[in-house]
């Protein structure tokens, strides 16, 4: 029998607010889901054309753990 362990997301948020209330929502949603949120976080991106910025983007990082190797179903 196969199950799945841990699983990584990535999103793309337009603004840092929208980045965080993305990882609020998935913390809330960790305890409805049975998945324990084990990491959370974003990161700056930036797109550049001659020297000046001309997009912006936060990508945000959550991995989502739904059980141990040995845990019992």
């Amino acid at each position: 029998m196969t199950r799945i362990l841990k699983q990584t997301l990535e999103f793309r948020a337009d603004s840092e607010p929208e980045a965080k209330k993305l990882i609020e929502d998935y913390k809330n949603k960790a305890e409805n889901d049975g998945f324990i949120l084990t990491a959370a976080g974003y990161t700056y991106k930036t797109k550049k054309a001659k020297g000046e910025i001309i997009d912006e983007a936060y990508i945000v990082k959550l991995v989502q753990q739904f059980g141990g190797v040995w845990d019992e179903e």
